[in-house]
């Protein structure tokens, strides 16, 4: 493989990392804060896609498009927590998977019902289109937006959860719960604030995405899983585990589809290299995960029992 070939599949990792951050740190606040296994996670990320998708098309705004995202999962998030989510913070995690199951297929059908069964697409803005220079390699401009947009959120998650009032409150509830509603801070109400913020970002990242792969039913579900094995990674409630573990999860995915069906060509035929690399490509994340867990259970970043 040539050096430009690498740096631009080290482009492409780092692009599909900040992606998987927005959703994993949606993910690892509302269970950190609250305790819960939200499957439906992913559905939220497909609720900003076809929201982003709509008002692009009613208005040609790709800018419009994303804020109607941002809104549309926030509000979708919140609504969620207050009719549904609520009731199963006390109950055990085997009827929370049932419930946030039973909301993947209520939103989907309900998503199919407004939009059919049909893909839509959103289109780059003509602001964002075609490559750019980096060096002596040209990069779409799309894509590297997309990784300056997430590190940008990453930070800014990171000021809120370390510097704000809010953040306090985020991370004194991961703590311990029962004492910060003693001090007299509304719990309730900052669960959902918490449920609200993680599914904006995961709607920010569906909208981000439905610019470079079709919206349809169901896209979340497999986006879903990558976010699960990042915050495994990361550690259970950590925003730095969370970034750090989408990074190397992007990276592995996207240099092993690569890397190693080439490597496996120096001694192997074409097609079978072909076939056993790609094969082994789709388990690296999930060898990671092992060995990351075999060398710290906790996670990279999280805290120990």
């Amino acid at each position: 493989m040539s050096g430009l070939l690498l740096i631009e599949q080290v482009l492409n990792g780092l692009q599909s990392g900040v992606m998987l951050f927005l959703m994993a740190a949606g993910l690892t606040l509302v269970f950190g804060v609250m305790g819960l296994i939200n499957l439906a996670h992913g559905s939220l990320y497909m609720v900003g896609a076809f929201a982003a998708a709509a008002v692009a098309a009613a208005t040609g705004s790709f800018l419009l498009a994303l804020i109607a995202a941002l809104a549309a999962a926030a509000a979708a998030g919140a609504l969620i927590e207050l009719l549904v989510i609520r009731r199963l913070y006390a109950r055990d995690h085997l009827d929370q998977v049932l419930a946030t199951f039973a909301l993947i297929l209520i939103l989907s059908e309900g998503t199919r019902w407004l939009f059919g069964s049909f893909p839509l697409y959103l289109d780059v803005p003509s602001w964002l289109s075609g490559p750019v220079s980096l060096g002596p390699i040209q990069y779409p401009l799309y894509r590297l937006a997309i990784i300056v947009v997430g590190l940008a959120v990453a930070g800014g998650l990171g000021l809120l959860i370390a510097r704000t009032r809010l953040g306090i409150r985020i991370r004194a509830g991961e703590a311990d719960r029962e004492m910060i509603a003693a001090l007299g801070v509304d719990i309730s109400k900052l669960y959902t604030m918490v449920f609200a913020l993680g599914a904006a970002l995961a709607g920010l990242a569906g909208a981000l995405v439905g610019a470079i792969q079709s919206v349809q039913v169901g896209m979340g579900e497999p986006v879903l899983i990558l976010a699960f094995v990042v915050i495994v990674i990361g550690g259970i409630g950590s925003i730095k585990g969370a970034f750090i573990g989408a990074l190397l999860v992007g990276l592995t995915d996207t240099l092993g589809g690569v890397l190693l069906p080439q490597a496996f060509g120096l001694f192997m035929e074409p097609s079978a290299a072909t076939t056993v690399g790609a094969s082994l490509a789709s388990m690296a994340i999930y060898i990671l995960m092992a060995g990351v867990l075999i060398w710290r259970p906790s996670g990279l970043f999280g805290a120990r029992a």
